[in-house]
């Protein structure tokens, strides 16, 4: 074999070899940011699901303190009379 021939097999191998390594470094860069914004949007998932609670409550709360208010109205009203 010629001294060319060798040259460029050995091109060849090294560009495969690297061509391998990059896609395989991206591939693990490109999985390491998928898994870190999971964890954000889970975080933000669980964030939005205690807000939900909150409002909730604070519904029902809503709904106590005008219960409440109607009943101290009669009692007022009651003692007028």
């Amino acid at each position: 074999m010629s001294d060319v021939v060798i040259v460029g097999l050995l091109s060849l191998v090294g560009t495969i070899i690297g061509t391998l390594g990059g896609i395989i470094a991206t591939s693990r860069l490109t999985t390491y940011r998928i898994e870190q914004l999971e964890k954000k949007v889970d975080k933000h998932n669980h964030l939005i699901e205690r807000v939900y609670d909150i409002e909730q409550h604070n519904a029902v709360m809503d709904e106590k303190i005008e219960v409440a208010n109607h009943r101290i109205d009669d009692l007022e009203e009651d003692r007028k009379d």
